[in-house]
């Protein structure tokens, strides 16, 4: 018998032990995240007649519109009343969306919520996402072929997605960095080379760290020389993005000390401050020309970004206009960012989440009220007293134990209501 009841016990060792404290910490974890995403997002309103959306919770129905037809995108409450039994991706959010559902793309299907919607939305803008496609590999996400582990992030300029391991570069921690900027992106938007660095977080290796790393060594790079002409020797050092008030303090020393434009001297800035018809400024106020001044490289990789980037980036007339020939006047925009919609969400979900037990209560008359409070402060001390039996003894609470618990509570509690005296007056 006790040669039978080894290779159980060893079984019991291998189980896995999940206390309650670990279900209702991953369960709070989910539901953060599920705000994060959602709460943004109207769940009962089609957000169509709100325009093109700042930023929304998006979906495309493949059983709608499968690989072959017309991308379209669907709001979160689109998704729920108008697809709620079709097969959907999730897109997480997208920028400057206007709800597609029911309109032309649909071939046999009407919203249910706003069905009286134009043909087409011509300011939208799809990608493979729409169709279960991410990154440049071009594969669904979760892959069922892929038995690589890999971390997925979207580009923050096209906003697809992204194998960490098809980027060219080293992700950092996910928690050093709070946007990517992709390398498709990083050729169409170059003068963020100029920004990168001094601002992009890089990843650098133990032994890396400290290191002049030597240009010619190094592939798929161009090196920028600096836009006055002006002449370096020795090699080039790799960018490593500086830390803290002193290095800070230290860049913006170098900033003053450089020279800001390629062929004018001091007197031909004086003139040009003084030039009321022109219509951009110097470029001795633009930060972007600043940077270039400098030696930077150009790489064939994708970029990293801390918290607060876009701050930086210069809002000359020059530099505006160069954002809105490229399409990404959003970069401007603090307000545009997956954390600023994230903690929107979040704020708008803490404000409309009622206590269930609150609504209950208002819903009763008092005598009912009072008996729903003594009940509920009944049950709370009970299940307190009977969980810190099993805290004290160290051992896992089962469903079995649960079961049990609210047994013999409603036992208790039918005896105190059969032991009650009435009396008629």
């Amino acid at each position: 018998m006790a040669g039978a009841e080894e290779p159980a016990g060893r079984q019991a060792e291998l189980e896995p032990v999940v206390s309650l404290v670990d279900v209702l910490e991953e369960d709070e974890e989910l539901e953060n995240e599920a705000c994060a995403v959602l709460g943004g997002s109207d769940s009962e309103k089609c957000s169509y007649s709100q325009g093109s959306v700042k930023r929304q919770a998006l979906y495309a129905c493949s059983t709608c519109t499968p690989e072959g037809e017309e991308p379209a995108g669907i709001c979160l409450a689109c998704s729920y009343e108008c697809h709620g039994s079709h097969k959907l991706f999730e897109l997480y959010t997208k920028r400057n969306f206007r709800c597609d559902c029911g309109n032309n793309k649909f071939k046999n299907l009407e919203c249910k919520l706003f069905p009286d919607k134009a043909k087409i939305n011509c300011g939208n803008k799809y990608n493979d996402n729409f169709f279960g496609l991410y990154c440049i590999c071009k594969r669904p996400y979760p892959d069922p072929e892929d038995e690589i582990p890999d971390e997925m992030i979207q580009c923050v300029v096209c906003e697809d997605w992204f194998h960490g391991r098809h980027l060219g570069a080293i992700p950092p921690e996910s928690g050093d960095f709070q946007e990517m900027v992709c390398q498709a992106c990083m050729k169409r938007c170059s003068f963020l080379w100029a920004y990168a660095a001094h601002l992009a977080v890089t990843k650098v290796t133990a032994e890396d760290d400290g290191l002049v790393l030597n240009v010619d060594a190094v592939g798929d790079q161009e090196v920028i020389q600096p836009e006055n002409g002006a002449h370096h020797d020795g090699a080039l050092k790799e960018d490593v993005p500086e830390r803290g008030e002193a290095a800070e303090k230290e860049f913006k020393a170098e900033q003053m000390n450089e020279p800001c434009t390629s062929s004018s001297s001091e007197a031909d800035l004086q003139t040009a401050f003084k030039n009321q018809h022109l219509n951009t400024e110097s470029q001795s106020g633009c930060r972007l020309q600043e940077l270039k001044a400098k030696q930077f490289i150009k790489k064939d990789t994708a970029t990293y970004w801390p918290l607060n980037w876009r701050s930086k980036l210069c809002t000359c007339k020059d530099c505006m206009k160069m954002y809105g020939d490229l399409d990404i006047l959003f970069l401007t925009d603090e307000c545009d960012t997956v954390l600023a919609y994230e903690n929107k969400g979040k704020v708008d979900q803490a404000a409309d989440r009622r206590d269930p037990l609150m609504d209950t209560l208002n819903s009763m008359n008092r005598v009912q009220q009072v008996e729903l409070i003594c009940e509920y402060n009944d049950l709370k001390t009970e299940l307190k007293d009977y969980l810190k039996r099993f805290a004290d003894e160290g051992t896992v609470v089962k469903r079995e134990d649960i079961q049990q618990f609210f047994e013999e509570f409603q036992s208790k509690k039918r005896r105190r209501v059969d032991g009650m005296q009435y009396y008629c007056s």
